[in-house]
């Protein structure tokens, strides 16, 4: 079976959300110009939405169900949580790219005792997820306001699991996408540590992202995520099949997860498989070579990963 069909309905950068899919009006409940951002935020009941405008255009950037902070509307963000399967133990986890914070506030409501840190680079959006997105401060959960590279240049931390999540509009910062960049994150993983990133997959963007992380790291694998991509890298031993499920079943059983990892499972595939190929041609990025504007505007009739 092929499942090109399944990256049809990708929705710029962050995919298809639980709120967009019910459809309904919106209420314009905030806006907000920042140093980085033109902030504006929606009410659509029981959901907020978090959005910045771009060329005249709306990128959301998260969602969250005012009535069930357990939920993760945008649906790539529970794919995300499937690098929660690789770790020997899970015993800190950092997130670069906060937004509203859903998605760290999860992790933290399902392992309270594990150290969440999600770093946001915009102070007014580390604000807002606090007034509506249901941000609270708890011993354990820790927001910093920093822009992702610098703050892994300035601590000596080291986590489990890294998650990438940072978008400017439609593109992922480039800084945020180098070899250089991959190989700081990897300087503060632990043993058996994993980074796991959303990258948009409908551009040659992905090819060269998923070879600058492949440049970084032993593995790499894919979550199809209803539209997106998720990319999964660690170093070491790669994971057997039967390795992965049995890790999958015993941190569900563990944590108890809304997203049942095992079902989150299914849907892992590694480059060059029946779903798709990465371009021979793909360049990797490094800080002196980093196009991420012009991979991200090639037109929908070229290249797109999965593909036939």
């Amino acid at each position: 079976m092929r499942f090109l069909s399944r990256l049809i309905w990708a929705l710029a950068a962050v995919g298809l959300t639980a709120a967009a899919a019910q459809g309904g009006e919106r209420t314009l409940l905030v806006q907000r110009e920042s140093l980085y951002n033109n902030i504006y935020v929606y009410s659509n009941p029981p959901y907020v939405t978090l959005t910045f405008g771009y060329n005249d255009r709306l990128y959301t950037e998260s969602t969250h169900n005012t009535k069930d902070d357990r939920e993760l509307p945008v649906y790539y963000t529970r794919y995300m949580t499937a690098g929660l399967i690789y770790p020997k133990t899970v015993g800190s986890i950092l997130e670069i790219g906060s937004g509203g914070g859903t998605t760290a506030w999860y992790l933290h409501r399902y392992l309270p005792n594990v150290p969440v840190t999600t770093v946001e680079l915009d102070p007014e959006v580390a604000k807002v997820a606090k007034t509506y997105f249901g941000i609270k401060d708890e011993p354990n959960f820790n927001v910093v306001t920093r822009d992702g590279r610098l703050f892994l240049r300035e601590n000596t931390e080291h986590y489990d699991l890294i998650l990438i999540d940072a978008y400017r509009g439609p593109f992922v910062p480039f800084h945020l996408l180098t070899k250089e960049f991959y190989e700081s994150v990897k300087a503060h993983l632990n043993e058996s540590g994993v980074v796991v990133q959303n990258v948009e997959p409908n551009t040659m963007l992905f090819d060269a992202a998923a070879k600058t992380i492949g440049a970084v790291f032993n593995n790499v694998e894919f979550y199809l995520a209803k539209g997106n991509v998720v990319t999964v890298a660690y170093d070491g031993p790669k994971r057997t099949d039967a390795a992965l499920a049995a890790a999958a079943a015993s941190r569900q059983a563990e944590f108890k997860l809304r997203y049942d990892l095992t079902q989150l499972l299914s849907s892992r595939r590694e480059p060059n498989d029946e779903v798709g190929t990465i371009s021979a041609d793909a360049k990797v990025l490094t800080d002196d070579f980093a196009p991420v504007e012009t991979l991200k505007a090639i037109e929908n009739h070229n290249r797109k990963w999965p593909s036939k």
